[in-house]
C-alpha cells in the first residue's frame, strides 16, 4: 500500500485557547459541560477534552456551537484559521480521535508495551531509539502527549479495553532493569482497573496468529469497527468490513490463546519477583 498523505497538525497551544474560549462562553450561557454535551449528543469526557485543548474542535461543531451560543462565529472563524505546526500521518490523526470515542477497544502488541499502557520513562526510550532521533524537547511533548491518551482508562465511564500481548515484551530491558521493573508495575495495576482485560501470549507458543504483526480494533459509539495498523511505510486505517472482521476473529483466537487474566497477572508478579 502506498504511503498515506500526510496533513498538518493543529498548534496545541491553539488548541488550549479555543478550548478556554469554549469554557467561557458555555459559563455565560448557562451550560454546564454535562448539559452541553448532552444538547449535542456528545459525552461529557469530549466536551472536557476539547476545553482542555486535548481533543481539536471540529468544524460542524463549531457552527453549531455558534448557533447555540450566539458568538457570531467566533468558533467557526477560529477553526478556520488555526495555525498549523508538525506533520502527522493522516491515519493516526484519525485514530487517535477515534480512540478518545471508542466504546470498545481490543489491541494486540507483538513486541512493545502497547501505547496506553506505558509508562512515561519506557515511551521515552521509546521515541529516543527513533531513526533519525528526536530532539529531547520534541521527546518530551510525545511524552506528554501519550501519557495524555492513557486518561480514557480513568474515565468515569472508561471504554471496554483488552490488551493480548506477546509475552516477549515484557522481558525488553527498554532503558534497563529499573524502567523494566516500574513497567511490569505499571502493567499489573493496570490489570486491576474497572473494564480493562490484560492478557499476556505465553512464549510456550511455537505458532500462532499473532506472527503478522500488532493491530488495534475500535468500536465506535456508532457500534463500526474499524482497525489501525501501522508500518515503516506509515499508517493505516482500515474500514472495509470483510478486512475487519477477518481481524476480529484472529484477536477472537488469540484472546482463547493467552493467558487468562488472573494467570496474566501471577505471571507479571513472578516476573517482578525475579528482578
Amino acid at each position: 500500500m502506498n504511503r498515506p498523505k500526510r496533513r498538518p497538525r493543529k498548534n496545541a497551544s491553539a488548541m488550549k485557547m479555543v478550548g478556554a474560549l469554549l469554557a467561557l462562553h458555555r459559563e455565560r450561557a448557562g451550560y454546564t459541560q454535562k448539559s452541553l454535551a448532552e444538547h449535542f449528543a456528545l459525552s461529557e469526557d469530549q466536551i472536557a477534552s476539547i476545553e482542555q485543548g486535548r481533543r481539536l474542535l471540529k468544524m460542524d461543531l463549531a457552527i453549531q456551537l455558534d448557533e447555540l451560543l450566539g458568538t457570531h462565529r467566533t468558533f467557526e472563524t477560529a477553526v478556520e484559521h488555526m495555525p498549523e505546526v508538525d506533520l502527522l500521518p493522516r491515519f493516526a490523526e484519525e485514530f487517535m480521535d477515534q480512540e478518545q470515542e471508542a466504546i470498545v477497544i481490543e489491541w494486540l502488541e507483538t513486541m512493545l508495551v502497547p501505547g496506553l499502557l506505558q509508562t512515561e520513562a519506557y515511551a521515552r526510550e521509546l521515541f529516543r531509539g527513533r531513526i533519525p532521533p528526536f530532539d529531547e524537547d520534541k521527546i518530551e511533548e510525545l511524552v506528554a502527549k501519550r501519557m495524555a491518551r492513557q486518561a480514557l482508562l480513568h474515565r468515569k465511564h472508561p471504554p471496554i479495553v483488552s490488551f493480548v500481548v506477546a509475552e516477549a515484551a515484557l522481558h525488553a530491558r527498554l532503558g534497563g532493569k529499573s524502567v523494566q521493573a516500574e513497567q511490569l508495575r505499571h502493567l499489573r495495576e493496570c490489570s486491576e482497573l474497572p473494564g480493562l482485560t490484560l492478557q499476556v501470549l505465553p512464549l510456550r507458543h511455537t505458532s500462532n496468529a499473532a506472527l503478522t504483526g500488532p493491530f488495534i480494533v475500535l468500536e465506535t459509539p456508532e457500534h463500526q469497527r474499524l482497525v489501525y495498523t501501522e508500518t515503516h511505510r506509515g499508517s493505516h486505517l482500515i474500514a472495509d468490513p470483510d478486512s475487519v472482521a477477518i481481524l476480529v476473529q484472529k484477536y477472537g483466537m488469540l484472546r482463547a490463546e493467552a493467558l487468562n487474566a488472573e494467570h496474566t497477572r501471577e505471571l507479571l508478579d513472578r516476573l517482578l519477583g525475579e528482578l
